[in-house]
């Protein structure tokens, strides 16, 4: 591969390893390129630098990445003649893979002789295999139930594969501490080992039909699940927002960011801005900062981030900025996107003129918010078949509250199956609950005044479901107030100094200090997951408190390799005394990285903002119809082509929505937009018995 490519391509990273694979060759309108086998076709154009996939028939402008998880349909490409979307059709040597410009020239297809279906029946049918579907079908498997699990990816675990971050909850009931990418591990190993539950991969359910059987499409052909009772754990799909600009190629949402960068190990970006201060969005600032990307900037309209503490205060001491009380205004750009610009709101989420900054970027991750994927426990309640939902198919929150909600309707299926009487304990709704909770209330933070001895000082002032601290501790001496999950955790007693809660602390909210050796410069030990490559023993360090202040100077004495959690580095620093107790943690990015233009760039109208992707509507389309009185969304469908697209309104029913809120339409004033027989696209010829449709 050529050096350029190879800089795209994430070598070295501080928890993942590099990506091994077949080299092939492909080719993209016409130019020869060179790929892994395997990898998706998005992901091989992005490795060599090819971010504009072709140009929309309507108006002309630049189609490129945007969901990276095949909801939306801008990255379509003609592979081999036939159009796909690239983000999910594994590349092959020899691909002829070209841009959707104008109209294709679609190659003869014959129908293949009609075969019937193969019909499969099982007890419990599980869609999604991430957390909360491997979690029930774990508890499903226990009890001997019947199970077939179906997921669209090529390995189980959900968004667990894409996050490289320790998880928050209980140790004991979600193996709190462990990161996302080994819980995935852990969930499977444990799958594996129930006979009765068989997982499909590289397969997804189509329909939900009447006679209460469910099609899905697998590499061996259509095949018609015939269950007693269906787990929905689906997941959910983001939310976008509408701004002049919001369909540039760069433009992407926060978990097609993380699809690119942990799972296809590219590095899709220079500089980027988040919009969005959510769990979802501090933590994909914080991978891109692990990937070795600059993050400009975070913007959230509420007065305070909506996710974490912990989570906005590990990026804040790495250097980014966070504006609160900002919203984005305009992405701007030719054929891709070039700045961003961010605006204060007021109350009502206005942005007040005068207030505008912009930043030169080539990506903004949208993380404003999840929406269920509930379609097919709604059609299969329609239909009158037994359903539940878990995770956030069901309530959107954390992926420890997925797993035990997974658990906790995998043992309900299991007994109104007649397979298990063990009813789910009577702790377990109160649990679930707890491990649902957002962040909670803040309490004053207090900095030890010890100057003597090793002790460790927990920068974490929020109530949060959170203990691997306190599990952690062999001596017991890290306890909290009130709630065992939640409370606020507090240490006391004479330390030994072992680093187990400084390793363990999901949000490396812990650090240790020693005073036993020189009172004056004393030693603080500080987490670090950035690669061990940006740290030089002996060098000098900006050392900052909880909320990113630089406190002053440090030495970087050693580094070590944290208990229990070798991906996670201690960094051994020798430190004035004046403010050892409040060092949170060390600066990586410079300020003049982030520094906003000198001028802020002209925004353009609202109306402007592109509300339905594979159609190209504006938002101001959409309002001109719903001023003229349209409560019809199928006819607002009809006359803009809003939900026509191959998408199939997944992207846009929740802006038109929004728009209809902006208008202040009451919801019962609309008539619903009546949905797809079919849940994702598929060539006819498929249900007649034709090759395995992608």
């Amino acid at each position: 591969m050529t050096a350029d490519s190879q800089r795209r391509r994430i070598e070295r990273h501080p928890i993942l390893e590099p990506l091994s694979g077949e080299e092939v060759d492909f080719t993209f309108n016409g130019r020869t390129l060179k790929g892994r086998r395997g990898e998706v076709v998005s992901s091989a154009l992005f490795a060599s630098g090819i971010r504009i996939f072709g140009h929309h028939p309507e108006d002309g402008s630049s189609q490129g990445m945007f969901c990276a998880n095949g909801q939306c349909s801008q990255c379509s490409v003609l592979v081999n003649g036939v159009p796909v979307k690239g983000c999910i059709v594994p590349l092959e040597e020899g691909m002829d893979v070209r841009s959707m410009d104008g109209l294709p020239q679609l190659p003869n297809q014959s129908c293949p002789p009609y075969s019937q279906p193969v019909e499969v029946e099982t007890d419990v049918l599980v869609l999604g295999a991430g957390p909360s579907g491997m979690a029930a079908a774990i508890e499903l498997g226990r009890a001997g139930v019947d199970t077939l699990i179906v997921d669209d990816k090529s390995e189980p675990g959900g968004k667990l594969v894409l996050q490289t971050h320790k998880f928050f909850g209980s140790v004991e009931d979600c193996r709190a501490g462990t990161r996302g990418i080994h819980l995935a591990r852990w969930l499977y190993d444990e799958l594996s080992e129930h006979d009765s539950v068989q997982l499909w991969l590289d397969s997804i359910a189509l329909a939900v039909y009447s006679d209460g059987k469910v099609g899905v499409r697998c590499p061996r052909g259509y095949r018609l699940v015939v269950p007693r009772h269906i787990l929905v754990a689906t997941g959910a799909r983001e939310l976008s927002l509408s701004f002049p600009g919001n369909a540039l190629p760069g433009v992407y949402g926060a978990g097609a960011f993380q699809t690119l960068v942990n799972r296809d190990r590219i590095r899709s970006s220079e500089r980027l801005f988040v919009v969005g201060g959510g769990n979802v969005g501090l933590i994909a600032a914080y991978h891109a900062l692990q990937a070795d990307m600059t993050v400009v900037g975070l913007a959230e309209a509420l007065p305070e981030c909506g996710g974490y503490y912990v989570h906005a205060d590990k990026i804040r001491r790495l250097g980014v900025p966070i504006y609160t009380r900002h919203t984005v205004v305009a992405a701007h750009g030719e054929e891709h996107l070039e700045a961003v610009t961010i605006a204060e709101v007021d109350d009502e989420f206005h942005p007040l003129p005068g207030t505008e900054r912009s930043f030169r970027v080539d990506t903004l991750l949208v993380a404003v918010g999840l929406d269920p994927v509930d379609e097919f426990a709604r059609k299969a309640e329609e239909f009158g078949i037994p359903v539940l939902s878990a995770g956030d198919a069901e309530e959107i929150a954390e992926a420890s509250a997925a797993m035990f909600t997974g658990r906790t309707r995998g043992r309900q299926i299991a007994c109104s199956l007649g397979a298990s009487d063990r009813e789910c304990p009577s702790d377990w709704r109160e649990k679930a609950e707890v491990l649902k909770q957002p962040g909670g209330k803040v309490h004053p933070y207090r900095v030890p005044e010890h100057s003597e001895g090793v002790f460790p000082v927990l920068h974490c002032n929020q109530e949060i479901p959170c203990n691997p601290c306190i599990t952690s501790c062999p001596l017991e001496l890290i306890r909290t107030e009130g709630h065992p999950i939640l409370g606020i955790p507090e240490f006391e007693g004479k330390c030994s100094g072992c680093l187990r809660c400084v390793a363990i602390c999901p949000g490396l909210a812990v650090t240790l200090v020693d005073y036993r050796k020189d009172n004056q410069r004393p030693g603080v030990v500080v987490p670090f997951e950035l690669g061990e490559w940006r740290l030089r023993e002996g060098e000098s360090m900006d050392l900052t408190d909880m909320k990113g202040e630089v406190l002053g100077k440090g030495m970087l004495r050693r580094v070590t390799k944290a208990p229990g959690s070798p991906q996670t580095l201690l960094l051994h620093l020798d430190v004035d005394a004046s403010f050892a107790n409040r060092v949170a943690g060390v600066r990586v990015q410079d300020p003049s990285q982030v520094e906003p233009l000198p001028e802020p760039l002209p925004v353009p109208i609202a109306d402007d903002a592109v509300a339905c992707r594979c159609e190209r509507v504006t938002a101001g389309e959409i309002r001109r119809h719903l001023r003229g009185g349209v409560r019809d969304l199928n006819e607002l469908k009809a006359l803009t082509r809003a939900g026509f697209g191959a998408c199939g309104g997944k992207t846009c029913k929740p802006l038109i929505a929004r728009l209809c809120r902006e208008e202040g339409i009451p919801p019962e004033q609309l008539e619903g937009l009546t949905e797809r027989p079919l849940f994702a696209e598929t060539r006819l010829g498929f249900f007649c018995g034709g090759a395995e449709d992608r």
